[in-house]
């Protein structure tokens, strides 16, 4: 795991500029730096050593007739098998590590060997002789890749700060992306809060010669073919899940594993105890003093414990409490500058945790978006076969933050002015008309395999390189991925019942009381929270003169929020999150104190 960047602009570069983007990213890759500059393109990289540890894994790395040049985030876990089929065609290799298993590749199948790769990636590889630049991203976008083209320029980063560093960035605010953030919690489109920064979606890869810049689709999910006549369903998904959590514990230093009290992180800890009977494995819980109603159960620790003890790991746990959302906010967001999705300031420090004893740990996330693991989501949309029927639903569903006929109260009357309130629809429909002839169940698989998933993996990434740990997730194995998706729905939802084929599949290796256990998120209990001890950092935050002063909110509908909050007439612990999180993001990103923290890391 590593952090990339680079520039492709008309003069040439400046290497401090190149320097400083490159040190930015320090956290994500601390054991190793290199940058490489060509006239007018330049790249820089950030290395966090995990296979072959030795300096033939430094990158940039070169071809070996030096015409190509390559940064890359990532692991491709069936590198080995496309070096013994690249050998034969007669390429010779030095290192042991898969940068330069993908310089071969790309030079003998172009962009074609996107398709070959089995993985999670960001990479950049510079043509010098025709002066064209490749940068692509994994099929689902566990690995982030973010840039700005002015129409000239091209920046590009792992992280957003890498692009701050350009002097002729400057910081806006993007209204049309806050209004998808305050709809969604997360951004639908290519777009991010910082105005002209794009994420390069999942499933796509660019080029860029200096003239013509252009985006391409490689992949997308493919939900429409299904083989209906397997009767080895069981069988070949064990079969395909214990070769991907192999693949996966390919590494030449310690890998250990989150392990919630649920069923998916609990089948891959499972599986790689197998294989390594000393893993260590990782787990949070909460204080649950003031926690009243459903939020009275959010602690999970016991039955960790329990799927520890059988598997007999070298198991580390920690308790948060109120006050640990305070206390590391600002480094929290400076590090996540994308904002998206729910609370996941446990995800940061569990991340902190295990950094201490392994340097990369496997996560159960994706087994719910690619087995059915919502049964809730799903039944708001059952049997709705009519087009608009869906939309109204299921677009009013993920609508989970502000609804559009409350915009007009949430935003101020000058922000107002420049947004237009049916663009998240429009969003919405772009991603889900793709799949408006499928049966409704598959449209919301597709739709979340397309959205939420991937705002899970932007924050995945971000607060898990803030303490340089990468974090490898077997469910989204290519093979793994091909298999869930052909199969009928019917085999993962039944009812109230989700995840069905993976219970079934998983029964004879795990405790009956993990496969029947209801699901259960990883979140900590902030509506008692916000109501009670974090009450006075939420006004604090929220109902300073600063904070309403600065023109994107309406103030008394920021205080009613709260107010509605501590009475307990509504439930917005994720509308307080997402305001605190923005207002900090504002202070760092507009007000300039990203800065301060960007000198503490490096």
């Amino acid at each position: 795991m590593c952090g990339i960047t680079g520039i492709y602009q008309k003069n040439k570069i400046e290497p401090k500029v190149l320097d400083r983007m490159t040190d930015s990213l320090w956290h994500r890759g601390p054991d190793d730096r290199g940058t490489f500059i060509d006239k007018n393109v330049g790249l820089g990289h950030r290395r966090l050593s995990i296979l072959d540890l030795s300096p033939l894994g430094h990158q940039p790395m070169f071809s070996s007739d030096k015409r190509f040049v390559v940064v890359f985030n990532g692991e491709i876990y069936n590198f080995l098998t496309l070096r013994k089929d690249l050998e034969k065609k007669g390429y010779n290799f030095k290192s042991a590590c898969d940068t330069e298993v993908i310089l071969a590749a790309y030079e003998e199948w172009g962009e074609a060997c996107l398709d070959k790769f089995n993985g999670m990636w960001a990479l950049a590889i510079f043509d010098k002789k025709t002066r064209k630049l490749f940068a692509a991203r994994d099929r689902l976008g566990i690995k982030p890749f973010y840039y700005w083209f002015d129409g000239e320029k091209l920046v590009f980063g792992s992280e957003i700060k890498a692009i701050l560093h350009d002097p002729s960035f400057k910081v806006q605010v993007d209204p049309d992306a806050l209004n998808e953030y305050f709809s969604f919690q997360n951004i639908f489109s290519d777009k991010t809060l910082f105005k002209g920064v794009k994420t390069l979606p999942a499933g796509y890869f660019l080029e860029y010669d200096g003239q013509n810049f252009k985006t391409y689709q490689w992949w997308d999910s493919d939900l429409r073919h299904k083989e209906k006549n397997k009767a080895d369903w069981e069988e070949k998904l064990v079969e395909t899940f214990k070769s991907s959590v192999s693949r996966h514990l390919i590494s030449d230093v310690e890998i250990g594993s989150y392990l919630s009290g649920g069923m998916d992180s609990a089948s891959i800890a499972a599986l790689a105890s197998l294989e390594n009977p000393n893993l260590k494995t990782f787990t949070g819980g909460f204080d649950l003093t003031s926690a009243t109603g459903l939020e009275a159960a959010f602690d999970e620790r016991a039955d960790a414990e329990a799927v520890a003890k059988l598997y007999s790991s070298e198991h580390y746990e920690m308790v948060m409490h109120s006050g640990s959302m305070a206390k590391i906010f600002p480094k929290l967001i400076w590090h996540l500058e994308d904002l998206r999705v729910g609370m996941c300031y446990p995800n940061y420090l569990i991340s902190n945790l295990a950094s201490k004893f392994v340097k990369v740990v496997l996560s159960g996330s994706g087994g719910d978006e690619l087995f059915g693991g919502y049964p809730w989501r799903y039944n708001v949309v059952n049997n709705l076969n009519d087009v608009q029927q869906f939309d109204q639903a299921y677009y009013g569903y993920w609508s989970r933050l502000i609804k559009d006929q409350e915009k007009p109260l949430l935003f101020s009357e000058k922000l107002a002015k420049n947004i237009d309130f049916t663009q998240p629809f429009s969003e919405y429909r772009q991603i889900i008309q793709k799949v408006d002839d499928m049966s409704p169940i598959d449209k919301a698989l597709y739709f979340e395999q397309k959205t939420f998933l991937h705002g899970l993996f932007i924050v995945e990434d971000k607060v898990s390189m803030a303490h340089s740990i990468e974090v490898r997730v077997p469910f989204l194995d290519s093979e793994l991925i091909n298999l869930a998706n052909s199969m009928p729905s019917d085999l993962k939802i039944q009812g109230e019942s989700g995840k069905v084929i993976l219970r079934k599949a998983m029964g004879h290796i795990l405790p009956e009381k993990i496969i029947n256990k209801k699901k259960q998120g990883f979140s900590p209990p902030e509506g008692s929270w916000y109501r009670d001890e974090s009450l006075s950092y939420v006004k604090e935050m929220l109902l300073n003169e600063k904070t309403l002063a600065r023109g994107y909110f309406n103030p008394n509908y920021i205080k009613r929020i709260i107010e509605e909050h501590v009475s307990g007439k509504e439930n917005h612990r994720l509308v307080i999150w997402s305001l605190l999180s923005f207002e900090w993001w504002c202070r760092l990103y507009l007000e300039g104190q990203w800065k301060v923290y960007a000198r503490d890391a490096e």
